[in-house]
C-alpha cells in the first residue's frame, strides 16, 4: 500500500529541500570582492623657466613607463654612440651624455654639431670653464621618424619623435618633457654617464630638469633643452648646479611664507643669518665678505629654497635663482666638488702596471691651470721636474744599474675657489710606475 505524507511533513520537506539548494548556491558562488582602490599615478617633479633671466618654476607630471631593456633601432644608426671630446677614460673623467630628439637619420649630422655648440656654450661658464680637460663628452642617435618637437611651434603639433620630446607638457608651454625611460635606454648605450643632456630640435625656448631621477645607469638628472636656441643652454647649466653641485634652488615662492624646519643639508641654503654663520662656522662662512662672481659680495640674503622667510641665501642673484647669471662663490666651490667625485686630478697615458725602461716616456695629464705636479724617483723629489707633464727615469736621475726603482707623480689642485679644507684633501692625487734602471 502506497504511503501518503502528510501536508505538513511535505511542507517541512519542502522547506528543507530549499534550504540545502539555498547553502548550495551560496557555497558554489563566493561573494563578489570589494572594489580595489586605484593605485596611485607615479609622477616626477620637474623645473622649468618661463623665460630667459626669469626665475625657475616646479610642478609635477606623470612619470614614464619603467624603460625596457633595449630599444629596437628604429632605422640604420638608431642608438649609435659618438666620442665627441675625449679627455681620458671614463673612470677618470665626468662623462656627458647628450641624447638628440626630433632629429631624423638624415639630421644626426646636425645632431652632432648642435652638441658641438651646446657644449661649449655650456663649458664656457666658470667653474667649467677651467675645467674643461675633467670631461669626456659623447653623443648618443636618436633617429625620429619625423623632424621637429610636439608643440612647436603650436600645441596642437605633434612629431613622431624618438624620446618624445613636447612643449605645453602639463599645459606650461616653455616645459620640454621627454619619456625619461625611453632617455635611460639611450643612455645606456654610452660607455658611461655621469650627466645626461636631451638636445630636442628646436628653435623655441624651454627646456626642464628631472631632478628625482633614479637611473641604473648612474646619472643625477635629465636635462632638456632646445637645441637651437641661445639662451637654452643656461637652463642645462643650471640644471647641474643640482646634480654635480647638489644645490638648492635659491629662489621663492611667496605663497610658502615663512620656514619654519630643520636646517637643510644644501650648502647654500641655510636658517642662519651672516654674523650666525660667522660665529657658528657654518656652511658657506669663508666666503662671507668676498666678493663674489655673480655680482656683489657674499652674505645671507633671506629668500631661498622656495620660501621667501626663514631661509638664506650666499648671494643676491646667482644662477641658482636666476637664469644668465654665474655661479656664486659657495655654488663654485660645490661645483667643483661634484666634478671631483666623478674625476681624478691626476691622469696618464702610460700605464702603471708592469715595469718599463728607464728612457720610456711617461706623460700625465693635468684637469686644470691650477693644478701642479711633482715627481720623485725612489720617495725623492727631483727639483727639476717640477710642472713637467712629460718625462722619463732616466731624465730624472735613474741610472743604467739593472736595479727596479720608484718613479712617482703627485698633483695637487690650489685653486683659489676651493676654501674648505677637508675638500682640499681631495684635490691632490699620484700615480707610481716600476722603472728598470
Amino acid at each position: 500500500m502506497r504511503r501518503r505524507i502528510s501536508l505538513a511533513a511535505g511542507a517541512a520537506l519542502t522547506a528543507a529541500l530549499a534550504a540545502t539548494v539555498t547553502t548550495m548556491t551560496a557555497t558554489a558562488t563566493p561573494p563578489a570582492p570589494a572594489p580595489s582602490k586605484p593605485k596611485a599615478e607615479r609622477t616626477q617633479h620637474v623645473e622649468y623657466f618661463t623665460g630667459p633671466g626669469g626665475h625657475p618654476r616646479h610642478t609635477t607630471v606623470p612619470a614614464s613607463t619603467t624603460p625596457p631593456q633595449s630599444l629596437r633601432p628604429s632605422a640604420a644608426g638608431d642608438g649609435a654612440v659618438t666620442k665627441v671630446i675625449g679627455n681620458g677614460t671614463v673612470r677618470s673623467k665626468v662623462d656627458v651624455v647628450f641624447i638628440g630628439d626630433g632629429y631624423t637619420a638624415a639630421q644626426q649630422g646636425d645632431f652632432h654639431a648642435d652638441v658641438r655648440a651646446k657644449w661649449a656654450k655650456m663649458s664656457a661658464v666658470e667653474p667649467y670653464a677651467s675645467y674643461k680637460k675633467l670631461f669626456n663628452v659623447w653623443a648618443v642617435d636618436a633617429v625620429s621618424r619625423q623632424s621637429g618637437v610636439s608643440g612647436d611651434p603650436g600645441e596642437g603639433v605633434v612629431k613622431d619623435t624618438a624620446l618624445k620630446s613636447r612643449f605645453f607638457c602639463d599645459g606650461i608651454e616653455r616645459l620640454l618633457c621627454v619619456d625619461t625611460g625611453r632617455v635611460e635606454s639611450y643612455a645606456a648605450k654610452a660607455p658611461a654617464a655621469d650627466l645626461v643632456v636631451v638636445l630636442s630640435n628646436s628653435t623655441k625656448y624651454g627646456g626642464a630638469g628631472y631632478n628625482d631621477i633614479v637611473s641604473k645607469v648612474g646619472y643625477d638628472g635629465i636635462a632638456t633643452a632646445s637645441s637651437d636656441n641661445d639662451d637654452s643652454d643656461q637652463v642645462a647649466v643650471h640644471e647641474t648646479g643640482h646634480s654635480f653641485g647638489k644645490l638648492a634652488d635659491e629662489y621663492q615662492y611667496e605663497e610658502y611664507g615663512t620656514y619654519t624646519g630643520a636646517e637643510p643639508g644644501s650648502v647654500n641654503t641655510s636658517k642662519l643669518t651672516a654674523a650666525q654663520l660667522s660665529a657658528q662656522k657654518k656652511k658657506w662662512y669663508r666666503w662671507i665678505g668676498k666678493t663674489s662672481p655673480d655680482g656683489g659680495k657674499v652674505g645671507a640674503f633671506e629668500g631661498a629654497g622656495y620660501y621667501p622667510k626663514g631661509l638664506y641665501r650666499p648671494t643676491d642673484d646667482s644662477i641658482m635663482r636666476s637664469l644668465g647669471r654665474e655661479f656664486n662663490l659657495p655654488g663654485r666651490e660645490a661645483m667643483i666638488a661634484g666634478f671631483y667625485r666623478h674625476a681624478k686630478v691626476l691622469t696618464s697615458t702610460t700605464s702603471t702596471s708592469g715595469k718599463i725602461g728607464s728612457q720610456a716616456k711617461v706623460t700625465v695629464k693635468l684637469p686644470a691651470a691650477t693644478t701642479s705636479v711633482r715627481w720623485y724617483v725612489d720617495g725623492r723629489e727631483v727639483i727639476a721636474g717640477r710642472g713637467r707633464t712629460s718625462v722619463t727615469a732616466r731624465s730624472l736621475g735613474v741610472k743604467p744599474d739593472g736595479k727596479t726603482h720608484t718613479l712617482t707623480a703627485k698633483a695637487v689642485d690650489r685653486t683659489n675657489a676651493v676654501v674648505d679644507p677637508e675638500l682640499r684633501k681631495r684635490l691632490s692625487g699620484s700615480l707610481t710606475w716600476k722603472v728598470v734602471g
